[in-house]
């Protein structure tokens, strides 16, 4: 009875164990029989017999089935690798013209001068002026207004944004007439084989320094031109070398006074009296009474002569006449000259000396034809 209500209570689960059963395939019922847990065996592996062999016959085909395996793999690389690069180069462009659209508006429209513009015009050549056929830099303009700009920030606390704006518009003008007429001294200049050495920059460099004008020592003298005018040794030696060229231009085309230079110093050749020749010829006022004489003793670091006066009358002989030296105008407003110098006396470390000095033309008589054959071309309008 009891086995009896034990088959009747399994039947449901043989039902269940038998549709099981037929859902399997019968070789994995097979396989499943032949599996002993208590003694499990390694099945066999593969066998060498159903390995291809490589042979040079079809070497190719099995390294295009190996290639063709990695190709899947270098395709998306290679997209992936021309995406970043193409987003590189879009970037890059996009930062370009927003960096020219902002340099833009702030050289041609605000007209602004800050360090960011200054270094960007350093780099790219934007121009603000043409003169002569050849563009005038906006680089040459912030060089010489920055100067304007730092010494009388520094030194005379002007407001450009306030009181002093009309002041910054003057100093504007004056910067944009300085570069675009140093364009035309440097055509003239060219046309007449006028030029300036590194050697010649240096010398004038050293004239000024052994006045003590700058400073006596390198430090010094880069901390004053810094704190004066927020310039390098080598920004000073730039707008040396431009001042020497445009007095070499008015030496070389005032033929005049070359032609009176000429006739002093062979008066002077000739025996003649230096003070009566200088009474007769100098430019200089005072030799009409002094005969060309100083007045004072002439020390190396004396601020009242021409460095390359006192240069040249340290190393001449007592009683000697030098020859015609071009000398640099030691007051504001006065134009080159050329001079020639009489050493009179030696007392310890300072000269007596005179001189007869002949004004030259200056520089802008010899641009002012050519400009209005060619007038310049300005990019901006303040």
């Amino acid at each position: 009875m009891a086995k009896r209500k034990l088959t009747k209570k399994l039947r449901p689960f043989k039902k269940k164990a038998q549709e099981v059963k037929d859902m399997v395939p019968a070789n994995v019922v097979e396989r499943a029989a032949e599996l002993n847990p208590l003694n499990p065996t390694v099945p066999d592996g593969p066998s060498l017999e159903d390995v291809p062999r490589i042979t040079n016959e079809n070497i190719s085909e099995h390294r295009e089935e190996v290639l063709k395996g990695a190709r899947k793999y270098i395709y998306p690389l290679r997209h992936s690798t021309r995406t970043i690069v193409t987003i590189t180069i879009s970037v890059i462009i996009a930062a370009f013209i927003g960096l020219f659209v902002y340099c833009s508006l702030a050289m041609y429209k605000f007209y602004q001068y800050n360090t960011f513009v200054y270094r960007v015009s350093q780099v790219v050549p934007f121009p603000i002026a043409k003169a002569d056929g050849h563009y005038v830099t906006y680089e040459n303009y912030l060089f010489e207004l920055r100067r304007y700009v730092h010494y009388y920030q520094s030194q005379q606390q002007s407001n450009f944004n306030g009181a002093n704006h009309d002041q910054l518009l003057a100093f504007r003008k004056q910067a944009l007439q300085q570069v675009t007429d140093d364009a035309y001294i440097k055509d003239v200049a060219s046309k007449n084989h006028v030029s300036v050495s590194d050697k010649e920059v240096n010398d004038r460099l050293n004239e000024v320094r052994n006045q003590n004008r700058l400073g006596d020592n390198n430090k010094v003298f880069a901390d004053v031109l810094r704190e004066y005018w927020g310039w390098s040794v080598n920004d000073f030696k730039r707008s040396l070398k431009q001042e020497i060229l445009a007095q070499k231009v008015s030496a070389k085309m005032d033929i005049p006074a070359n032609q009176k230079v000429s006739s002093i110093l062979a008066q002077l050749k000739g025996g003649a009296d230096f003070a009566t020749v200088a009474k007769a010829s100098s430019d200089d006022p005072a030799a009409k009474q002094t005969g060309g004489d100083y007045g004072f003793a002439i020390t190396k670091t004396n601020p009242n002569v021409s460095p390359e006066i006192v240069d040249q009358l340290f190393q001449m002989k007592l009683n000697q006449i030098s020859g015609a030296i071009l000398a640099s105008p030691i007051i504001g407003g006065q134009g080159p000259s050329l001079q020639i110098v009489k050493l009179t006396g030696i007392t310890g470390d300072s000269v007596t000396a005179s001189h007869i000095v002949i004004n030259l033309q200056d520089p802008s008589t010899y641009i002012k034809q050519l400009k209005i054959q060619k007038p310049p071309h300005l990019y901006v309008h303040f």
